[in-house]
């Protein structure tokens, strides 16, 4: 049958067009072979220019041929056969608008023209299908070998570019579909699968990943506006939603693309219903569906989100469908349907002038906003808050609102996840870059204000109150209006009968009229509740008179009381009337008198004030508003402050930036927290180093001022601010950040100006501001020396000029600034150039010499600190500081000798021994322990490092000098070279010489410090007669610091230093005995270790000053290694739950950097347990669960996880309290178990069953198996079932067993159980504290380097040793301790390797 003749049917697949089918339907009678290929096609191209498209009839086993080989064919072919086929295609869709317009066409032409066209939209739909799935596969090659020559590729494949050809054709058929072809059908009915021939190649696009690439964007677009018309001409919709489902459930690159194509349907094209019938198949998913389908519920929760970005207005109206979602278990889709009602507040609900209908809306999604933020899952409560911030940042929240969200905000603050509070903090500050109240938000300087326009108002009230009372008005009106709310006051006491009697009202001689009287007063002041029970108790007093007699049975109660109170507050006034007509005709005469003009005053007046007490009430409200808001930014920035030191770098960026704004703002809580941030100066982490600086660039490097002058005048003012009561930790963070400005030469020349003219007092300010600007100097010297080098003796004069009395602070400030002149670090010996030293002679110790020796004879405090930087100033700059510091030291003691001779004349000489004022030995003292400090420090750094310094100058020249000859060397120096043998042992000798100094010579007889030795064991051994504490505190800190000098001296002191810290009553004293010790267990470890317990015992000291002081410095020594970290670590856990919260959070932050360093929290836990559960040195049952929670916190991993339940399980059987018992099974209902881990326990059920009859022990395994079902497998939880069966049952038995206990020996027979001894009080008393029998220690070990007479020493037996005053005998004067009490085992310590804690 010829082609012609016979109908195309468009197939589902190719196979069935080689199918014979129905009568007349159209088959492919032969698939040519390849060869034949190009010539059949040049024949269907010679048969195109003669017949044109309906040549395709006779040809179209070609291209089907072309089609099923199109794998194998060769490249030029396909792009012929493509470039042939847009050809015919186009020029069919040129002639088929005349031939559609011919009334004369017949049926016969009508079907071969329908034939041809589905015949070449087939060929070439197909033909760009082919093209497309070997272009997919391209690319995915394309990802295993790299990115580069893909062009190439595509372009050997194909022989052109694929991703430029697809466009031309989808325009192609997009002007074929807009033609009217729907004429060529029976009925003008287009068949459905033309339809979906069209569209389908379009979603068979789509599919393709790369479509959604910025370069793929005109392939969108066409493929956009062929289904548009697709949509609008060919009835599309259905199909297209089903399809658009289906598409966003399976391919997550596809929700942009088609939100795009969405919103340009419904916009361009009209097909808004497209919207809601995509958006009602996603309300019908069922939500526990898209929970499991994690890919289907995030392609939906993106497409919602961008729709409602682009089309809010239309998607608004199918809202209602998606509500279920927000009930549902996905995450993402209550996101999605959050964040839709978000862009319809900001973009369609937005402004004040919205419609009821749109208000009531508006609140009902703000509403819903405002409940998720309390949502289970954190990522939701994120999302909410971010959406509250964008909403805040575009100001559509509505101002009643604003209360309330701020408070949300505040109660994130406190959330678990990280995320959550940073996004809290970003709309907080939203909150404050938009608040609509004041650029100043002082609660301080609200309150005022406030309150001053609340009495106003109060008084406007009341006048305006007073002049409506003194008006006549209609009772018949009055009554009208207290109607509704006195009807509802009469309901409430009817129904509810008053139980408690009610005192009697009425007196027995008043009358009727009085107390109709008083009913009117009562009902005139609003008083309803009083009037109605006078009313209620007058009916039963005056039973007979008139009104209160009249009753109508037929009446209800309400409609009675209504009546009579009608009546009485009505009837006085219409009798008042009738009494005074005259009164009444007056008042009408003045009413009438000029009738025009009175009225309209009067009425204008009470318009205006009715104005103005609106304005009033607008104003407080503002005020009130804006002092509420205050308030909850103040509260929220105490909880902010506390998160700046969290784990997250992006919180703390948040934080910073939250406090700049705050500050900006001028909250005057902001500084505080502008103060915290400082020490993050010094953070590892770069981005909050550089929040920081940017945060004080902000705040201080670009002030307000007309000039550079006025500029610079503030920043000054600001940073001085900072200063104020600034601890030293704060000001070396500030110099630290001013240290960085000045590098990069951030800070203006005008400000250094203006700081030298504030010193020099050119311009007038207080002695503060000049010590601050001294001080801010010192800082810009760190980042530039020459600002205080070349103006060295003008600082001279600034602080150690020669007027008496001395101004020692600012002396201390002048100090601190010449000393950023020169570099503190230890000298580098890479360098040629000595380091910055002065001459003895210079001016600057001249004075500095006589400023020290004559303040020291006067009894000012400040003169000790400033004797201190003095001191460090010289052996800091001085060449032979100890020359001048022995000087000072001379010159000291001789003003103490004569003082002491001037008080001891011959007469007293023989009476009593001559006192020395205390302040005199106590300045004494401090300074010689300075001095022997700073030459200690001279020594091991600059001494030190020069030595270093000149070796290595020396060796260079030696290297130059040397001829050619010598510099041939044997092998081994050249493999000792290599090594780097030769200087370690050059540095080694060098050290050895140092230490030989600070052993033999620094505290030998002949030094000058050595002088100082008797007189300061006298003061420390006996606190008895040196009873003064500040003398006490001073003494201690010398002894230390003369310890540090020499290991023999320090050993022959330490029993003495650690006798002071157990029994001294000062806590002064213990707390500079604790630093001490501490310094000292770096420098001599060894030497220290035997006495570490003592040093553990200070936590537990019952002042908070020496707990504070011990909880720093063991966090110093244990994460620097220094000491052992034993068991003994329980007593930094018991500072967990310490009431003060500066000494908890050090606790804290100890074990926070505890768990960085390996497994040492894990491998310590076990010991700590056992410390705090026993019951005559731990801790109370509720403490006990505080500090345990925080420590198994740490316990993170599974495999010690599960070693340490299984040491948790098997410590039941070795426990020997009940207490114990219920200690360990708390302590495993903390850890984050596995299966594993649960299958430990059940190998070890033995060693805790028979304890689970304990109903605590019971309910804390039982927390186990809940916490366990949450996130398990389903093959898992056989296992969970049959560990709760055996807890269920051992509990069981264990009752059971209990209660026949009962039966068989009575219940009147049985014993209670024993009291337990309640845990030993975290603070104990100091006396009981310090037993002889704890300063017991083991032998001591030889330690790898010990002085050459050690050995001796200790061979020798010591003598028992009396600290006893000459003066005194008493007991109570003495510190005694015998040769048993000193620590005999000395315990090398190492330095801590890697290894150290290895689980």
């Amino acid at each position: 049958m010829s082609p012609q003749l016979c109908e195309f049917h468009l197939p589902l697949t190719p196979e069935e067009l080689l199918k014979s089918g129905g009568v007349n339907q159209y088959v492919v009678q032969e698939v040519l072979s390849i060869k034949n290929l190009p010539s059949q096609l040049k024949a269907f191209q010679a048969a195109f220019r003669a017949q044109g498209p309906l040549a395709m009839l006779e040809h179209f086993d070609t291209v089907y041929s072309i089609l099923h080989h199109f794998r194998s064919i060769d490249p030029g072919l396909k792009e012929d056969t493509l470039e042939f086929l847009i050809k015919v295609v186009s020029r069919h869709s040129q002639e088929l608008p005349a031939i559609l317009d011919d009334a004369a066409l017949s049926v016969s032409d009508r079907r071969a023209h329908l034939n041809a066209l589905k015949m070449n939209c087939y060929a070439l739909i197909r033909l760009l299908e082919s093209f497309e799935t070997i272009t997919s596969q391209t690319s995915l090659m394309d990802l295993d070998l790299g990115g580069k020559g893909k062009k190439a590729r595509a372009k050997a494949a194909h022989g052109f570019d694929w991703e430029e050809e697809r466009q031309p054709i989808l325009q192609l058929l997009t002007q074929l579909l807009q033609l009217d072809i729907r004429h060529l059908w029976n009925h003008s009915v287009i068949e459905e699968e033309f339809v979906s021939l069209v569209t389908g190649c379009c979603y068979r696009l789509l599919e393709n990943p790369t479509i959604s690439h910025q370069k793929n964007r005109p392939t969108r677009e066409a493929i956009t506006r062929l289904l548009g018309v697709s949509l609008t001409r060919y009835n599309h919709m259905l199909s297209a939603t089903v399809k658009i489902i289906q598409m966003l459930q399976h391919f997550e690159h596809l929700a942009s693309v088609l939100v795009a194509a969405v919103s340009l349907w419904a916009t361009e094209y009209g097909m808004k219903s497209i919207v809601g019938e995509i958006v009602r198949e996603i309300g019908q998913k069922c939500p526990q569906e898209l929970n499991r389908d994690s890919s289907g519920a995030k392609g939906f929760a993106a497409f919602l989100t961008e729709l409602a970005e682009r089309v809010p207005a239309i998607l608004m109206s199918s809202m209602c469908i998606l509500l279920d979602h927000l009930d549902g278990e996905s995450y993402m889709m209550r996101n999605a349907v959050l964040a839709a009602m978000a862009e319809m507040v900001l973009q369609v609900l937005n402004g004040d002038q919205l419609e009821e209908a749109a208000r009531d809306t508006r609140d009902q999604f703000l509403d819903t906003l405002q409940a998720h933020c309390h949502d289970v899952n954190s990522f939701v409560r994120s999302r909410v808050l971010q959406l509250f911030t964008r909403i805040v940042q575009q100001k559509a929240l509505p101002l009643t609102r604003f209360q309330a969200v701020v408070t949300l905000a505040v109660g994130r603050l406190a959330d678990k996840s990280v995320l959550v509070c940073k996004n809290a903090i970003q709309l907080l500050a939203s909150f404050l870059a938009n608040n609509p109240f004041s650029c100043k938000l002082s609660d301080t300087d609200l309150a005022g204000p406030l309150q001053k326009e609340t009495q106003k108002l109060q008084e406007m009230r009341a006048k305006r109150q007073s002049a409506a009372a003194s008006a006549v008005l209609d009772p018949e009106e009055e009554w009208e209006a207290m109607l509704p709310e006195l009807k509802f006051t009469l309901q409430q006491l009817l129904k509810l009968p008053q139980e408690e009697e009610i005192p009697k009202e009425i007196a027995t001689p008043e009358t009727t009229e009085e107390v109709k009287g008083r009913i009117r007063q009562l009902l005139a002041k609003a008083s309803y509740k009083q009037a109605i029970i006078l009313t209620q108790e007058a009916i039963g007093h005056f039973q007979e008179s008139a009104p209160f007699s009249h009753v109508d049975p037929e009446e209800s109660e309400e409609t009675r009381f209504l009546n009579l109170l009608g009546a009485i507050f009505k009837g006085p006034a219409v009798s008042t009337q009738e009494k005074n007509p005259q009164g009444s005709e007056e008042n009408m005469g003045t009413g009438q008198t000029d009738g025009k003009d009175k009225p309209s005053v009067s009425e204008a007046e009470r318009s205006r004030e009715k104005d103005e007490l609106a304005k009033q009430e607008l104003l407080v409200q503002y005020l009130q508003d804006a002092y509420s808001f205050s308030l909850k930014i103040t509260e929220a920035i105490s909880i902010i402050s506390k998160m700046m030191y969290e784990n997250t770098t992006t919180v703390v960026q948040e934080v910073i930036e939250f406090f700049v704004m705050a500050f900006q703002f001028e909250v005057p809580q902001a500084l505080f927290g502008v103060r915290r941030m400082l020490p993050l100066i010094w953070s590892k982490e770069p981005g909050v180093r550089e929040a920081v600086l940017n945060a004080y660039r902000q705040l201080y490097l670009s002030p307000k001022g007309d000039s550079a002058r006025a500029k610079a005048q503030a920043l000054i003012q600001n940073l001085s601010l900072l200063l104020v009561d600034a601890s030293v930790g704060t000001i070396q963070c500030l110099e630290e950040i001013i240290c960085e400005f000045v590098q990069k030469d951030e800070l203006k020349p005008a400000v250094t100006q203006l700081l030298w003219e504030r010193a020099t007092e050119k311009v007038p300010c207080s002695h503060l501001e000049r010590c601050s600007s001294v001080m801010l100097l010192g800082m810009l010297a760190r980042g530039k020396p020459e600002i205080v080098g070349s103006n060295l003796d003008t600082l001279v004069n600034i602080g150690l000029d020669e007027k008496f009395p001395q101004d020692y602070r600012l002396a201390q400030q002048v100090c601190h600034a010449i000393a950023n002149i020169s570099d503190r670090r230890k000298p580098s010996v890479d360098k040629c150039h000595p380091p910055f030293r002065l001459p003895q002679e210079h001016r600057l110790f001249e004075r500095l010499q006589e400023v020290v020796t004559k303040g020291f004879v006067h009894p000012d405090p400040l003169w000790i600190p400033f004797k201190e930087v003095a001191v460090t100033l010289i052996y800091q700059l001085a060449e032979g500081p100890e020359l001048i510091c022995a000087h000072i030291l001379q010159g000291c003691a001789k003003q103490a000798l004569a003082k002491l001779e001037e008080q001891s004349t011959p007469q007293e000489a023989l009476k009593e021994t001559p006192v020395l004022s205390t302040f005199l030995l106590m300045n004494l003292l401090s300074l010689a322990g300075d001095v022997a400090l700073q030459q200690l420090i001279h020594l091991e750094q600059a001494v030190s490092g020069e030595l270093g310094r000149r070796r290595v100058l020396r060796e260079e020249q030696e290297h130059k000098t040397k001829e050619p000859k010598e510099k041939i060397v044997n092998t081994e120096t050249t493999m000792e070279e290599e090594m780097g043998l030769v200087g370690a042992t050059a540095d080694d000798t060098e050290a050895e010489l140092i230490r030989s100094i600070c052993e033999m010579e620094l505290l030998d007889g002949k030094q000058t410090l050595a002088a100082f030795v008797p007189l300061l064991l006298k003061v420390c051994n006996n606190p008895g007669v040196y009873s003064n504490s500040e003398l006490c505190a001073a003494a201690s800190l010398t002894l230390g610091k003369f310890c540090m000098i020499s290991a023999t001296f320090c050993d022959s002191q330490l029993r003495l230093l650690f006798t002071m810290l157990e029994k001294s009553s000062l806590p002064i004293l213990r707390s500079n005995i604790m630093i001490v010790t501490g310094d000292l267990a770096i420098r001599f470890p060894n030497l220290v270790d035997p006495w570490t317990p003592h040093l553990y015992a200070r936590l537990r000291d019952p002042a908070q000053q020496v707990r504070k002081t011990a909880g720093l410095v063991m966090t110093h020594l244990i994460l620097k290694d220094m000491v052992k970290v034993k068991g003994q670590v329980s007593e930094m856990a018991v500072l967990l739950i310490d009431p003060v919260p500066q000494i908890a959070a050090l606790a804290k932050n100890f074990f926070n950097e505890l768990s960085h360093k390996g497994n040492a929290i894990y491998n310590l836990l076990p010991d700590i347990i056992s410390r705090l559960s026993d019951s005559e040195g731990g801790v109370e049952e509720e403490p006990f669960h505080t500090i345990m929670k925080q420590l198994l916190s740490y316990i993170t991993k599974d495999k010690q996880t599960e070693s340490l339940v299984e040491k948790l399980c098997q410590r039941f059987r070795t426990a020997r309290t009940e207490r114990q018992h219920r200690d360990l099974a708390y302590c495993v209902s903390q850890l984050p178990l596995t299966e594993r881990g649960l299958r430990k326990m059940l190998d070890n059920f033995d060693c805790f069953g028979d304890k689970l009859s304990d109903e605590s022990i019971f309910s804390a395994f039982l927390s186990v198996v809940s916490k366990l079902r949450r996130g398990a497998k389903p093959e898992g939880k056989a296992i969970i079932d049959e560990f709760e069966q055996k807890l269920r049952a051992c509990h069981t038995r264990g009752l059971d067993a209990i209660e026949e206990l009962e039966i068989g020996q009575g219940l009147s027979q049985k014993t209670p159980a024993a009291k337990k001894q309640s845990a030993v009080s975290r603070h104990q008393h100091l006396a009981s504290a310090a037993s002889d029998n704890d300063f017991i220690t083991p032998e001591p070990r030889r330690s790898a380097r010990r002085h050459p007479n050690t050995q001796q020493r200790a061979m020798k037996k010591k003598p028992r040793i009396v600290f006893s005053s000459d003066e005194s005998s008493e007991e109570e004067l003495s510190a005694e301790m015998t040769e048993d009490e000193t620590p005999k085992k000395t315990t090398p310590i190492r330095r801590a390797s890697a290894r150290r804690h290895r689980s």
